[in-house]
């Protein structure tokens, strides 16, 4: 293996002993006044005559002789040891650089420039520079034998020039950059995304791009979720599960209560197949081949919380308030429906949050809670508390801030619409990969929110030192407490939730936030105005 060595500054770099032979006699003569300066004061504090004790001016003027002394003496030792370290450094050059003249004289000149074998005044610059050993197939080698000068790497010989090597064109290195997952690079996590040619970096993919899902076999089961309490929702569902089943021949899933509100309409919906208790919602994905939902975005929420996995594809009908998820309306269901049975559709990948704690009282690492996943966001807040919260918040475990305020919210772009919106954080594109970092009414007038990239994991912890403990909800729901010590654990799960586009993703997220929020909306600035 070719060893490297540091290059220092001329009075090292070219073999010159002579200066730091001055340089260190320099130094001695320093330390020789500086003894005669220090001896000098001790006689004169030994040649004072007795003082009366109350001789004010005297006595100061002794003991700032004193402090002069000690000054000088700690001056000399301190001088003495940088002096001491130089020499050290400077044997240590010689020994290096001898070892290295001796292995050129030693090795043949078949691996060397043509400038390095016809001239020997050069044969201390070669000592100094760093090389690298190549073998013939390419790889490196442990033989120090056959090198090339490390500066020469990215130059090419010119074979027909009579200069050998001094005459070199250069050229620029190719290389490529990939994704990698958590520093991890393997094949599963790793991706091409820019491309080098002629010098010129160009993108060869894009993270997000419009996903278009194509049926390979027709769907053969379904499965509804409906928004509670709703008479519109109530009688939708009635109708929806029955042309499900007599005009597409298709298995249906509900949940219990609904299956409880079909019977009581009519004894023919025992078709209408359910489950018991949450073991048997575990197995409903390899099950079902579409999810069906009647509510708000609240109901696409409480739907993909029931796949702890991979969530099949969702179609969202609007039954609710705002509707940024639920692109389709409930009137036009059923051309809707057979559209996206036939296929080809557009469908946005919004991806999730998983996350866990972390208790102090644990014994090991890996005695954490259950995994929780979030479509929106994880939020941190004070509870009923009326301390501020105090939270440590770390990115791949290098330190982000420390939250003094209400709490923090840890959002995905899909939730960027909800909670973070309302806290000061960004909109931001569903299919744009990122975790949103949005402080809740920070005590700070510096403290803005960030916006994460998808493969970091956030971990944020109470401290000990804490005032009151602080209240995690997942999605608004599953409040858990933080005690001093615990820690919450978030990172971007693999499993996002599909959901189906009315038009395709960035149209239906724009008409979302203008229907929904009246996103820049105001009146047109009037054309009379005055002449220019």
């Amino acid at each position: 293996m070719s060893t490297y060595k540091l290059n220092h500054t001329d009075s090292f770099g070219n073999g010159d002993a002579n200066g730091l032979r001055s340089n260190q006699e320099n130094g001695f003569s320093g330390l020789s006044s500086l003894a005669q300066s220090e001896k000098a004061v001790q006689e004169l504090l030994i040649q004072q005559t007795p003082m009366q004790a109350n001789d004010d001016h005297l006595i100061e003027f002794s003991e700032a002789l004193r402090t002069v002394a000690k000054a000088l003496r700690g001056s000399s030792e301190g001088k003495a040891l940088a002096q001491a370290e130089a020499a050290e450094w400077k044997r240590r050059y010689e020994l290096e650089r001898s070892k290295n003249l001796e292995l050129l004289h030693k090795a043949p000149l078949n691996g060397v420039c043509a400038d390095e074998s016809n001239s020997n005044g050069k044969m201390d610059h070669l000592a100094k520079s760093p090389r690298v050993h190549v073998q013939e197939n390419g790889k490196p080698g442990r033989c120090s034998l056959e090198r090339i000068c490390a500066h020469e790497v990215l130059q090419n010989c010119e074979p027909n020039s009579p200069n050998g090597c001094i005459n070199k064109l250069k050229r620029k290195a190719s290389f490529k950059l990939s994704w990698g997952c958590k520093g991890q690079v393997n094949d599963q996590h790793k991706k091409d995304i820019v491309s080098f040619e002629s010098g010129n970096i160009t993108t060869a993919d894009r993270s997000s791009k419009q996903i278009s899902l194509t049926w390979e076999s027709n769907p053969q089961t379904v499965i509804i979720f409906t928004k509670p309490n709703s008479t519109s929702v109530r009688v939708l569902s009635v109708e929806m599960v029955r042309w499900l089943r007599d005009h597409k021949g298709l298995n249906v899933y509900v949940e219990p209560r609904v299956k409880a509100e079909l019977l009581s309409e009519s004894s023919s919906f025992d078709f209408v197949q359910t489950w018991e208790d949450d073991k048997e919602i575990s197995l409903l994905h390899p099950k079902v081949d579409l999810v069906i939902t009647l509510g708000g975005d609240g109901t696409v929420l409480w739907a993909a919380s029931m796949f702890k996995g991979p969530v099949p594809p969702i179609v969202p009908f609007s039954m609710g308030s705002l509707g940024f998820m639920t692109p389709f309306h409930s009137e036009q269901y059923r051309d809707c429906l057979e559209s996206i049975l036939r296929g080809p559709i557009s469908i946005t990948l919004r991806h999730r949050l998983q996350c866990h704690i972390i208790r102090d009282k644990a014994r090991h690492d890996y005695e954490t809670e259950e995994n929780m996943l979030v479509l929106n966001e994880v939020t941190i807040d004070r509870g009923i508390s009326s301390y501020l919260t105090n939270l440590e918040c770390y990115c791949d475990n290098s330190f982000v801030t420390c939250v003094q305020g209400d709490g923090l919210i840890l959002s995905t772009t899909s939730g960027s619409t909800a909670y973070s919106l309302a806290a000061g954080g960004s909109m931001v594109h569903p299919q744009v990969p990122g975790i949103l970092f949005t402080p809740i009414c920070p005590h700070s007038l510096s403290f803005r929110p960030l916006i994460l990239p998808d493969h970091v994991t956030v971990r944020v912890q109470v401290p000990f030192n804490s005032r009151s403990s602080a209240w995690v909800s997942f999605d608004g729901k599953g409040r858990k407490q933080l005690e001093a010590g615990d820690a919450l654990v978030c990172s971007m799960a693999p499993w996002p939730v599909s959901t189906a586009c009315q038009v395709e993703s960035t149209h239906d997220f724009l008409r979302s936030i203008h229907d929904g929020l009246h996103w820049n909306l105001r009146k047109t600035q009037s054309s009379d105005g005055p002449p220019q």
